[in-house]
């Protein structure tokens, strides 16, 4: 539900449609910017940066169409 501020790993992972494991990289590695809270330090994600996230996608995918790289 995207009207939530704050997603888990795996509503982003059914988002994405990618395994939890490959969205706990994205987390990881900085890619999709997330944050850690509680004692367990779950990620959290907010839905604006997820959005941010795919647009970002979207650019690069572009630019690699354009530039013969796909």
């Amino acid at each position: 539900d995207m009207s939530q501020r704050f997603l888990t790993i795996a509503d982003v992972a059914e988002t994405l449609n990618l395994s939890q494991s490959a969205t706990r990289a994205l987390l990881s590695s900085g890619e999709l910017p997330a944050i850690q809270v509680g004692g367990k330090r779950t990620w959290r994600i907010e839905a604006s940066e997820l959005e941010r996230y795919i647009e970002r996608q979207y650019a690069a995918t572009r630019e690699r169409i354009e530039s013969g790289k796909i």
